[in-house]
């Protein structure tokens, strides 16, 4: 017979396993890997820095479950870009019903040794809140703390490196000059206080791929593979497509200052 503690971790456990929207649950529940396309748009608006809204679609395999659409402030869009304001709302793709939310509140660009005013977003679903990400204090890297509902960190969040650490490993993802050309990426790590090291085992993987050369050449249109970890629950990997919105508003979309973007 469990003790009053145990029952109560217990309960606490599996509420935050339940969280989320039925559309969260039934999609994301037994998935493994998501793409995460975003829309095109023409090369004349790049060139004449138009800034429209922001809009992916959402795959498992070949089946198109949802699309999502950026709520911000064109003026703020177009100036603040990197740095504004937005909510998406993640929608199942022929009922509209919620999936997930993004959060995401104005906050000065991701740089190093910074002290205050974090990047950070937070995530919803079905009327439950399931966690947030929030940028670090770094010199080299960056990172970033994926938390659960109660503020329990769950992942840690960085791309890959090499130098002992100081530096992004440009090959990780294939050789730049060959298969590996426009592919980075971002590796999802158990949290841990200690610092993660390039040797360490990553769980889970956000990849950005070029749909083609030309593509990567003249469109800002992104694709992403998300690797979800294996003992994830639907609330976790829904905070995970999250995260991974939030980065590509960051270092993809914006003006990152030290130029890890595209």
């Amino acid at each position: 017979m469990c003790s009053p503690t145990e029952s109560n971790a217990f309960y606490m456990e599996a509420n935050v396993m339940d969280r989320g929207s039925d559309a969260l649950r039934t999609h994301l529940s037994p998935c493994h890997q998501m793409e995460i396309v975003q829309t095109r748009r023409g090369w004349c608006q790049d060139e004449l820095g138009c800034s429209p809204r922001t809009e992916f679609n959402y795959f498992i395999g070949r089946d198109h479950i949802a699309t999502s659409l950026e709520d911000a402030d064109p003026c703020c869009r177009l100036f603040c870009n990197g740095i504004h304001p937005y909510i998406m709302e993640v929608k199942e793709l022929h009922s509209g019903l919620e999936m997930i939310t993004v959060d995401r509140p104005f906050a000065c660009h991701a740089a190093h040794c910074k002290c205050c005013c974090y990047q950070e977003a937070s995530f919803n679903s079905g009327g439950d809140y399931i966690g947030r990400i929030e940028e670090q204090f770094y010199c080299c890297i960056p990172q970033f703390v994926i938390y659960d509902n109660v503020n329990r960190p769950m992942y840690k969040i960085h791309p890959p490196t090499c130098c002992g650490g100081m530096l992004v490993d440009c090959c990780a993802e294939g050789h730049p000059c060959g298969r590996g050309c426009c592919r980075q990426s971002f590796r999802v790590y158990p949290y841990s206080k200690v610092k993660t090291d390039d040797d360490a085992p990553y769980v889970g993987k956000i990849l950005k791929k070029p749909i083609s050369v030309l593509m990567e050449l003249f469109t800002n249109a992104e694709v992403y593979v998300l690797d979800f970890p294996n003992d994830s629950s639907a609330a976790q990997k829904g905070s995970l497509i999250g995260s991974t919105i939030f980065l590509n508003s960051i270092f993809f979309q914006g003006e990152y200052p030290d130029g890890i973007g595209a």
